[in-house]
Order: structure tokens, then C-alpha cells, then sequence
């Protein structure tokens, strides 16, 4: 006999008695909390916001039927899944349901193992909906800053600490780092915790847009400005007064654009096209680069003027090979991000797939570990570094990494999703690594592993 864990609550609805005592006994013998109602009055009274379990129940029945059960429950918490069972004809009424949102149906009469079945993924599917909801709110709990700029290493607390020291600031910001990194989300989260939240946050590529149209997008144009402006354009510096223009990209802003530019800063206003009237801006400006700007000013290819103008305060957004410790952590948030976005289950992280997930360079930065993560989940769990540049093996940083390091990193970060895992508890981390207690504390000694900030986040 199969010995089954404790599964969680389920509420089983029909109105027939020997299938509420058959199914009853069969979900509780597989470890299942089950309530058994005759009627979808009285199961509506026992749902509410966050209930934690699921929900069986037949379609027939007097009164309020299970369709009608269904829409109200998923009104209360559009989140529960909803099991609806059928009678023989009533397949096509089922898959209908599954579209307006019930998780699976099952058709009369069912063999015990399915039924099981069903019950067992609908609580998984569940259990990942808790914990991106859990997860949320610990970020919410947070704070603005830490709910977007994931992570408890060093490089990215810096990070979090000059985001919230200048976001409430008018000053201009220029924000250096690799592909990947989050220039664009750090550019974000200074718009969202600065006064100007309420405004607009424009961000426009300046390697994504012709050339030939950059200035007339940028500055806007009256009608006859050229040939087919039949109507006022507002661009998108006059579109952002109030709030933020993001320029990402920026290195590709034309020369002729780079002094215009500069002027806006200057003077903060602007002419359209086709026009003489100086049109006043109020906006704060933040540039991205993902090359060094003044090595672009001893080329030849950025304003000296411009350069020094937002260099006012510089954001670096650090590589993700600089902060690999946190890399379980989010890869594990990535992961149950996409199970509930695309209604799979997240699939188990081997240890093996662990190690290549730490120990790989991730040229490509927290987008690479993103998209791998998602692949990972709509592949079922295979190798996510696969179809990754570099996924033949870990990259030449990495692989010219010492052993031992490559040992030393990996256990760091094994350690540090045990925590956050427990919330800082020293008991349920020890059975999760399977250590003694002396063994984990020492390691989190020798890694500076503090336990503290895993509790209650």
C-alpha cells in the first residue's frame, strides 16, 4: 500500500451520498483533509480569500448547480483550483468550464487512482499559487527597492542602498552595466519611489529607432513640419514632463541628437519640429549605457559636454557572475513565476542542475538566468542551460575557476536557499541540507551567512 503525506484540505460536493462516503474515504486514506458537503450553498459559506485547498465537485445538482458554485467561488479567490466532476454526455458542458477557469474535470464513474490523481496536481498547482502569492508579499512587505531588486549579497544590497539614497532626488542619473542586468528595472524603481511616481515613465531605446526618425520622436513636430505631418505629435520628452525619461542605450544617440539633447538638460525645454514656440519641460532624465561612455568621448562618438552633464550620479549595475550566491534564489523565483504564469507545475531542481546552474558564467545576466528558468519549467525539469549560449559547458570565466571555488560557491548558495526556504530557521535548514547542526554553523560562519535576514521576509 502506497503510504501517502498529508496533502491538504479539499471540499468535496455532491449531492448523491454513496459518492460523497466513497470519495471521502478514498482522499483521506491518500492523505487529504476532506469536508464532504451535499449541497453548494453551504460550500460557499466555508470559501473565502487565500482558503488553502481545493475544490471537487459535481455539476448536477438541485439548486445551485456546479457551474454556477464554480463562478461564484472563483469571485471570492480566482486562484482555487476547481475539480468538476460529470455525468456521461456532459464532457463538452466540462471543457467549457475549464476554459471560464475550473482546474480538470473528471467523468462518472471514476477509478480511485484518478481521482487521487486530479486532487494530487490540483493541491501542487495550489501549493505553487500560495507561494508566488507568499513570496510577493515577503517582497511587498519589503519595500519598493527590494521588491524589484531581488537578492541578499553584498553587491546587490549596494545596489538597493544607492537606488533608495538618490530615487527621491531630481538629479539625473546614469546607469552603466552589461546586457541584462536590470538597467531598465533600476531605472524604474527611481521613478516609483521618487515624487514623480504618478507621472509618466518613458523609456525609449536609442539603438532600437532609426536614425531618420529619432529627432521627430524625440522633440515631437507640427503639422507641415514635413512632408505627411498632418497633425500635432507630442514626443516623447514633452510626453514625460512630470516624470522620467528613460534613454537606454544611449552610447547610439546620434552626434547631431547628443547637442539637443544637451540643451534639454540645460535648459529643460524644448522646440517641436516645425515650430518656434520654447515649450518648458519638467523631467527627470536617466541614461543607460552598456559600454564606457568616456571611452566613447576619447573616440570621437559622445559629447565630451554631454557625458560630464549626466555624470552627476552613476548607477553600476553589477554582472551576475559578481553576485553568483544569489543565483538559487532566483532562479528558484523565476521558476515558480513562470509555473503559475504559464499553469505548469515547477519541477524539482537537481542537485547536478544546481551546480551548472551556480556555477555557469551567464553572459547574458539575470535576462540569460530568466529565460532559463522558464525553459526549465516548459521543459519539465530538463537541463535548463540548454539552447543557453555557452550551455555546452560553463563559459571561460567559470571554467578556469578554481575546484575548490566552484565547491565553495555552490555550497554558499545551497545554504542560503535552505534559509530562505526555512525563513531563518536553524532546524528545518539542518533537515533540508541534511547536516548536523555544529556543520551549518559553522559553514555560515565561514561564508558571513547571517540568519537573520531570512526571518520573516
Amino acid at each position: 500500500m502506497v503510504d501517502y503525506k498529508y496533502q491538504g484540505p479539499v471540499l468535496f460536493i455532491d449531492d448523491e451520498m454513496h459518492i460523497r462516503l466513497s470519495a471521502k474515504q478514498t482522499l483521506e486514506l491518500a492523505g487529504f483533509d476532506v469536508v464532504s458537503l451535499d449541497n453548494a450553498e453551504d460550500a460557499i459559506k466555508q470559501i473565502e480569500q487565500g482558503w488553502p485547498g481545493i475544490v471537487i465537485s459535481d455539476i448536477k445538482m438541485p439548486r445551485m448547480d456546479g457551474l454556477s458554485f464554480m463562478e461564484a467561488a472563483l469571485e471570492i479567490d480566482k486562484d482555487i483550483p476547481i475539480v468538476l466532476i460529470t455525468g456521461h454526455g456532459d464532457v463538452t458542458m466540462a471543457v467549457q468550464a475549464m476554459r471560464d477557469g475550473a482546474y480538470d474535470f473528471i467523468e462518472k464513474p471514476f477509478p480511485s487512482e484518478l481521482l487521487i490523481d486530479v486532487a494530487s496536481r490540483a493541491m501542487e498547482k495550489l501549493s505553487l499559487v500560495r507561494e508566488n502569492r507568499e513570496l510577493r508579499q515577503r517582497l511587498k512587505n519589503q519595500g519598493g527597492v527590494a521588491s524589484a531588486i531581488l537578492g541578499k549579497s553584498k553587491p546587490v544590497e549596494d545596489l538597493r542602498n544607492l537606488i533608495a539614497n538618490i530615487a527621491d532626488t531630481d538629479t539625473d542619473v546614469l546607469i552603466i552595466g552589461e546586457t541584462g542586468t536590470g538597467k531598465e528595472m533600476v531605472a524604474q524603481c527611481l521613478h516609483e519611489n521618487s515624487t514623480r511616481h504618478n507621472a509618466h515613465f518613458v523609456a525609449v531605446n536609442c539603438g532600437a529607432m532609426p536614425d531618420s526618425i529619432f529627432e521627430s520622436e524625440l522633440f515631437g513636430y507640427e503639422p507641415g513640419a514635413f512632408p505627411g505631418s498632418q497633425q500635432r505629435r507630442i514626443g516623447k520628452i514633452e510626453h514625460s514632463t512630470g516624470g522620467t525619461l528613460f534613454l537606454d542605450e544611449i552610447e547610439s544617440l546620434p552626434l547631431s541628437l547628443q547637442v539637443k539633447l544637451l540643451r534639454v538638460l540645460q535648459e529643460r525645454s524644448i522646440e517641436r519640429l516645425g515650430s518656434n514656440e520654447v515649450i518648458p519641460v519638467n523631467l527627470r532624465i536617466v541614461a543607460a549605457s552598456k559600454i564606457d561612455l568616456l571611452e566613447e568621448v576619447n573616440n570621437g562618438n559622445f559629447r565630451e559636454d554631454l557625458y560630464y552633464r549626466l555624470n552627476v550620479v552613476v548607477i553600476p549595475t553589477p554582472p551576475l557572475r559578481d553576485w553568483k550566491e544569489d543565483i538559487p534564489l532566483l532562479f528558484q523565483h523565476f521558476a515558480t513565476e513562470a509555473a503559475v504564469r504559464f499553469g505548469r507545475e515547477r519541477p524539482e531542481v537537481l542537485p547536478a542542475q544546481s551546480q551548472s546552474i551556480v556555477t555557469h558564467n551567464w553572459p547574458g545576466n539575470v535576462r540569460e538566468l530568466k529565460n532559463a528558468a522558464e525553459r526549465f519549467v516548459l521543459s519539465d525539469g530538463q537541463n535548463p542551460l540548454n539552447n543557453t549560449s555557452g550551455s555546452s559547458s560553463t563559459s571561460s570565466t567559470s571554467s578556469h575557476q578554481p575546484l575548490p571555488e566552484k565547491i565553495e560557491l555552490y555550497e554558499k548558495g545551497l545554504i542560503i536557499q535552505a534559509l530562505e526556504n526555512s525563513k531563518g530557521s536553524i532546524k528545518d535548514a539542518m533537515d533540508i541540507l541534511g547536516i548536523p547542526r555544529k556543520t551549518l554553523s559553522d559553514k555560515m560562519k565561514k561564508y558571513e551567512i547571517d540568519r537573520a535576514i531570512f526571518i520573516n521576509n
